[in-house]
């Protein structure tokens, strides 16, 4: 029981590095308002798949060390993590109910929601202005949920996280 418990965390600690590694990956200039937020829709599947071991406090650690590794402003993506975490938290039932096409366009709004708080928070601290064009993102994450929900659940499936 306790080693099952501990590969399932295990498990999904490595999901959540290996998408902190695609996260801070350099792009392009032109092209990284086209970066998905790997870190957001791997958080949103535990949190979905899991809420009993994936929750609000997990989402504010994973955005704490998301702005350690950018050397951004301290807090401003770990708010927007557990503001998004907390949003699918307790629409975890209703959200696992709905199609796939369904849930894409949820995690699109999302993903938009935590630009519009990231530049806020941003704004907030310094004199930043705004670039509509980071909102592609949404729409980039939307395409990308079908495929990195059904790899997910294989993983999660193959080594048996509950």
């Amino acid at each position: 029981m306790a080693n099952s418990i501990l590969s399932s965390k295990l498990v999904i600690w490595v999901t959540f590095f290996v998408a902190l590694v695609l996260q801070t990956i350099p792009w392009p200039g032109t092209m990284d308002v086209f970066r998905p937020s790997w870190l957001v829709l791997v958080t949103c599947y535990w949190v979905m798949a899991a809420p009993h071991r994936v929750n609000v406090g997990t989402g504010l650690i994973l955005g704490l060390i998301w702005d350690l590794l950018l050397g951004s402003t301290l807090g401003v993506r770990g708010m927007m993590m557990a503001i998004i975490t907390y949003l699918v938290a307790i629409n975890f039932l209703v959200l696992r109910n709905m199609a796939l096409w369904q849930q894409a366009m949820i995690m699109a709004l999302l993903t938009m929601l935590g630009v519009l708080i990231e530049f806020f928070g941003e704004f907030v601290i310094q004199d930043v202005v705004f670039n509509p064009a980071s909102l592609w993102v949404g729409l980039i994450n939307g395409i990308l949920w079908p495929w990195l929900f059904l790899l997910l659940r294989r993983v999660r499936r193959i080594w048996r996280v509950r």
